[in-house]
C-alpha cells in the first residue's frame, strides 16, 4: 500500500472526529491534530482504534505517544504492515 493510499484512508477517519469548528480541508500530512485541529485525547483514541481496525494493526503505547500528525500515523502503519 502506498503512502498516499494510507494517507487517504487516515484522512477519511480523522475527518469523522473533527470538532464542528475545524475544517477538514486544512488537514495535511504535517498538521498537528491536537493543536491545529482541536482533536481531544478521547477522539485521538477513537481515531487510533479506527485506524487499527482499518489497517489490521495494533498501536503500542509508545506509538500513541508519538502520534501527532498524519505522517506519524503513516510511519507507524508502514512499520506494522
Amino acid at each position: 500500500m502506498t503512502t498516499e493510499e494510507i494517507y487517504a484512508k487516515i484522512l477519511h477517519i480523522v475527518k469523522a472526529y473533527l470538532p464542528a469548528d475545524a475544517n477538514g480541508d486544512e488537514i495535511d500530512h504535517d498538521s498537528d491534530l491536537t493543536v491545529e485541529h482541536n482533536i481531544n485525547s478521547v477522539h485521538l483514541v477513537d481515531i487510533e482504534l479506527a485506524v487499527e481496525e482499518e489497517f489490521n494493526v495494533e498501536f503500542a503505547n509508545e506509538d500513541m505517544e508519538n502520534l501527532r500528525t498524519l505522517n506519524d500515523a503513516i510511519a507507524i502503519i508502514h512499520k506494522k504492515i
